[in-house]
């Protein structure tokens, strides 16, 4: 296995302030937010930005990385508090929750639920931080879904992908009603929840 070169002191430099330029970009314009917006913004050149970040995926994965395991903690927080139906209503909540408060992770978090694995050729950095996030989203929920349907809370045909798709329809649909607060997250996932545990 080849080893990966260490990165120079300057490039470490410009990738943080890329980061940092991105973060605040991102909260203020979203996902689509412009790259060379972000690259002034971090006073580089889009050159710069496209070596540490050779896609927008890449670029949103970096600054959300911490984010999206910060939310799959969690959900082992939360297990351990509550039964399993209920600590699986709850995370989804707070999931669902950040993705409506925190612009640029919907867009993120999209591409873990697909359930694609990484896309091959890609920077290296880049794909640890691809794998890492669907990697954490998806093992969180497969481990509340699992423990819920062993308690008899979830029907047993449910995988946790396809709860995971359904969680991001529901925050697509309360942007679409302009509901961006938890009380319409909570109807939402009630409804969601009596289908989940219907045979």
């Amino acid at each position: 296995m080849a080893q990966v070169k260490p990165m120079r002191a300057d490039a470490r430099r410009n990738r943080e302030r890329l980061l940092r330029a991105a973060a605040g970009v991102f909260a203020e314009h979203g996902a689509g937010a412009s790259l060379d917006d972000i690259a002034r913004r971090a006073e580089v050149g889009t050159g710069t930005l496209y070596r540490h970040f050779p896609t927008r995926q890449a670029l949103l994965e970096a600054v959300y990385l911490e984010s999206v395991e910060a939310i799959a903690a969690r959900a082992d927080t939360i297990a351990a508090a509550r039964q399993p139906g209920a600590a699986l209503v709850a995370w989804l909540g707070e999931l669902a929750v950040g993705m409506l408060q925190v612009r640029g992770l919907k867009a993120l978090l999209g591409t873990a639920v697909t359930g694609a694995e990484a896309v091959a050729g890609r920077a290296d950095g880049a794909d640890r931080a691809d794998r890492a996030c669907g990697d954490c989203v998806r093992g969180a929920a497969e481990r509340l879904v699992r423990a819920a349907q062993e308690a008899g809370a979830v029907r047993g045909d449910v995988a946790p992908i396809d709860v995971l798709r359904l969680v991001h329809g529901v925050v697509t649909a309360c942007e679409s009603a302009g509901e961006t607060d938890g009380t319409a997250v909570r109807r939402y996932l009630s409804l969601l929840m009596e289908g989940l545990t219907r045979a």
